[in-house]
């Protein structure tokens, strides 16, 4: 029997961290959980198809939308579960346990937030992202997200848009649950633009969404 899973993953310039991503993943392989490797490129310049070559992986090239990266790349998945990461984010050892105990449920589940930092503000952020994700099913894309094939496509996949792809994912899916794993991702953002700010900026952009405020429009405003 195949494994059951297809990891996908967004690339763009991800040369510094994507080695450390992939490097996890293989505690999935050899527990055999991971039948295939997708890496959906946005036009990289640097060395990340080669990296994912290296790795593997089946390589799908577009435009740089992270929402129509991960559509493009999810449409190509054969296992019965579709495993989304982003490129700077890093499972923690022991993750293939609670993601195999998952399998039987047939539901969504994404991992606990964590981040690559110290200190009380990233504990904070990284609590508030874990008790959103806990009390209102909207995990964002760098906690990753486990969801079987059928139900992926029954929701309708991911919107081709340029942010918030994960939460309108969500929103279509069943509820999402937390498994009992970390995904530790990059704090880079956050330490550039300061914790509570950055925090406060991405609760303001969800709340808008939620509203219907063009996804588009709000890309522009967050590059800046």
């Amino acid at each position: 029997m195949p494994a059951p899973i297809s990891i996908v993953i967004p690339t763009l310039n991800a040369e510094a961290t994507l080695p450390a991503c992939l490097q996890a993943l293989m505690e999935g392989l050899h527990a055999g959980l991971i039948r295939e490797l997708i890496i959906s490129d946005g036009g990289s310049t640097d060395l990340t198809p080669k990296i994912a070559e290296e790795a593997g992986a089946e390589l799908v090239d577009g435009s740089a939308s992270r929402g129509g990266q991960l559509r493009r790349g999810c449409a190509l998945a054969r296992g019965d579960w579709v495993l989304i990461l982003h490129a700077d984010t890093v499972l923690e050892p022991g993750w293939t346990k609670p993601v195999a105990d998952h399998l039987a449920l047939q539901s969504p589940a994404a991992f606990r937030l964590s981040f690559r930092a110290k200190g009380l503000a990233p504990r904070w952020v990284a609590g508030w992202a874990n008790l959103r994700s806990g009390l209102f099913s909207l995990p964002y894309g760098d906690q990753g997200l486990l969801v079987p094939r059928d139900v992926y496509l029954s929701a309708g996949g991911y919107k081709d848009q340029p942010l918030m792809e994960d939460v309108a994912l969500a929103c279509a899916l069943p509820r999402i649950a937390l498994l009992q794993a970390r995904a530790v991702t990059s704090a880079e953002r956050y330490e550039r633009s300061g914790w509570l700010r950055r925090g406060a900026r991405n609760l303001w952009t969800l709340m808008r969404y939620l509203l219907g405020a063009d996804p588009e429009h709000l890309a522009q405003e967050y590059r800046r």
